[in-house]
């Protein structure tokens, strides 16, 4: 991998950014239109994604946009790393939101974490496109794939 360890532990969604802040903005914000556009702010959080690791191997399938994710597991503090990148400005937001809920967490607890509950408290299968819907399973899936693959 050509990614330093560094580029993912610069990611600041799971570390500055956390969950309940994601979640008190929801509760703070009392329309969609105004969650959306903080939905795409977090977005613009992302650190950059290396242009190099934009190849198949890092696809994630299942999704209406392009999107793209990496990984690093950290063996000294069993933590898994993440960056994910999108296309899409409002799939790049949904990407940030996982990466807040499971960024930086050690493989089981990444396993064991019910993010469907995240996503139904968050109200935002109601409030996205059945496909954009299907996106957010795939990366989750694919982020679960990986966090099995590092206990293995």
């Amino acid at each position: 991998m050509t990614v330093a360890k560094q580029e993912f532990l610069d990611n600041p969604l799971g570390t500055k950014t956390t969950l309940e802040d994601v979640v008190d903005a929801f509760e703070f914000l009392d329309d969609w239109e105004d969650r959306y556009a903080y939905i795409i702010d977090l977005g613009k959080q992302l650190p950059a994604f290396p242009d190099s690791e934009r190849v198949e191997a890092n696809y994630v399938h299942g999704c209406q946009s392009q999107v793209w994710l990496i990984s690093h597991h950290d063996d000294a503090d069993d933590k898994l790393y993440l960056l994910i990148d999108s296309d899409a400005m409002i799939v790049r937001g949904l990407a940030a939101i996982i990466l807040v809920a499971l960024n930086g967490k050690s493989p089981r607890d990444l396993l064991t974490t019910d993010i469907d509950e995240l996503f139904e408290k968050l109200d935002l299968f109601r409030h996205i496109s059945p496909t954009r819907g299907n996106g957010l399973r795939a990366m989750v899936g694919k982020i679960r794939d990986l966090a099995a693959s590092a206990i293995e």
